[in-house]
């Protein structure tokens, strides 16, 4: 049976970030249910994502010393967000600045940067664990089969519909879920801007559409539920009658979204069960962007590793005080963002909005 100091199960942003920073370190086992290690093929395991890069995250790999490859960017950079209130018929364009991703491809660069002490074991799901005197015994399992390994520590970066979460610590509720559904459709030209779109009789949370080469991306955060289908072919009618041109689908994803409403919500383990990234509910609670929490928790928890093996987590939970505040923060605004009364005032104001120049 083979031994780690550390099993990271998870292989996103959050998983290889912290196997990139110690792996040079600690015997580290990183495992992930997608064939990370074999060419793509359409019909694998991948990311339901709408594959920006917002400016926190850029933020955070450029504290790490990491640029971004070409390869991994796709169709046009996007610049402006145009946000549309179809409850209060208002509508208003604001700068951001994303780089437009292949998330698959950029999940597939961060595992290039690991160092070769880094093993991997890729389409594997993780099972169940059993505490020892030395660690942990996990259980995986791939087509039928299962292997056994040895670790002191475990991390959890499974994202938010986190097995180890779930399986671990069955008593330590979730924070709000919500569905996320996107689908993919053909069009003849790229829009110049993501689209925010806000609408209480889809979702108490947003919507958006996102450009990727000849594509039009259209998804929603929706609460659970048997309606959640009905939900989104509502949006779709409605975003047709808004003056949106697109056909049939060509692909259909989905995914756990989770919105932390509360700093209780953000869960970082216990007993050298660590958990990072949104497994321990680290995601805006008003953006839904994760990236950059991923990398800051696997970037914290790293440092607090390095810095006492054997009590890391009473200083992961030191270090990630400010990443708390910020999620307090984030509660704190998201009102005048989801609060139709709220929202409709600040966008009738014009406040921080770009006004289109038009001949």
């Amino acid at each position: 049976m083979e031994g780690y100091d550390i099993a990271i199960i998870g292989a996103g942003p959050a998983g290889t970030t912290l196997a990139r920073l110690l792996g040079d370190k600690y015997r580290i086992l990183l495992i992930d249910k997608r064939k990370l290690d074999k060419p793509y093929h359409s019909g694998d395991v991948n990311k339901c994502c709408g594959g920006l890069l917002a400016p926190d995250a850029q933020k955070m790999l450029a504290r790490l010393g990491l640029g971004l490859p070409e390869q991994v960017l796709v169709g046009q950079q996007l610049f402006m967000v145009r946000t549309i209130d179809l409850h209060n018929a208002q509508e208003r364009y604001y700068q951001r600045h994303y780089l437009n991703l292949d998330r698959e491809k950029f999940d597939r660069w961060m595992v290039s940067l690991l160092p070769e002490r880094v093993d991997r074991c890729f389409n594997h799901h993780f099972k169940s664990l059993e505490r020892t005197g030395q660690g942990y015994i996990l259980k995986l399992a791939t087509q039928g089969q299962e292997l056994t390994v040895n670790a002191k520590a475990v991390i959890g970066a499974d994202g938010a519909g986190s097995r180890v979460r779930t399986a671990c610590f069955p008593d330590i509720p979730s924070p709000k879920r919500y569905i996320a559904i996107q689908e993919w459709f053909q069009v003849p030209e790229e829009l110049p801007y993501l689209s925010a779109v806000f609408d209480e009789e889809i979702t108490d949370f947003y919507a958006w559409t996102i450009s990727k080469d000849n594509y039009l991306l259209i998804g929603a955060a929706l609460n659970p539920g048997q309606q959640a289908g009905a939900k989104f072919r509502l949006l779709k009618d409605k975003l047709r009658a808004y003056g949106f041109e697109f056909g049939e689908p060509v692909k259909k994803e989905g995914a756990i979204i989770l919105r932390p409403q509360r700093v209780k919500d953000i869960y970082p383990g216990r007993d050298k069960i660590a958990l990072i990234g949104e497994a321990a509910g680290w995601i805006s609670p008003s953006s839904a962007e994760g990236i950059s929490y991923a990398v800051n928790s696997a970037y914290l928890l790293a440092k607090s590793l390095d810095h006492d093996f054997n009590n890391f987590l009473h200083y992961y939970y030191e270090y990630t005080a400010p990443m708390r505040r910020n999620i307090l923060i984030k509660n704190l605004k998201s009102p005048f963002m989801y609060n139709r009364t709220l929202r409709g005032l600040v966008m009738k104001t014009g406040l921080q909005s770009l006004e289109l120049y038009r001949m």
